[in-house]
């Protein structure tokens, strides 16, 4: 049995292509065409990041957190959610910490 002599090449192209700041970074200028993209994309922000939205969030937490301090949710499913939660309302701020810390 031989070893695949090709693994180490597209071992290293992958980790290149991951480790270079410019295939990760957004070009400043938008395409032609794609002002109803971003309009709808910044109305799904919106609405997912809304009052309504962190209301029915915060409601969420709460009764998660009710259910498993009674015993009657897993940990682990709880857990997920809460965590699923925070990354939701969080992305803006953990999105700026990654590209102070590309750029």
């Amino acid at each position: 049995m031989t070893p695949n002599l090709r693994l180490p090449a597209r071992l290293a192209f992958l980790a290149a292509l991951a480790t270079s700041p410019g295939a990760a970074l957004a070009q400043g200028a938008d395409p032609a065409g794609s002002g109803p993209i971003n309009a709808a994309l910044l109305w799904l922000q919106g609405t997912l990041l809304g009052t309504v939205a962190t209301t029915i969030a915060v409601m969420a937490v709460a009764a998660i957190g009710f259910m498993m301090l009674t015993g009657r949710m897993n940990w682990r499913f709880g857990a997920t959610v809460i965590i699923g939660v925070f990354i939701l309302f969080g992305a803006t701020t953990i999105v700026a910490g990654i590209q102070a810390a590309a750029g």
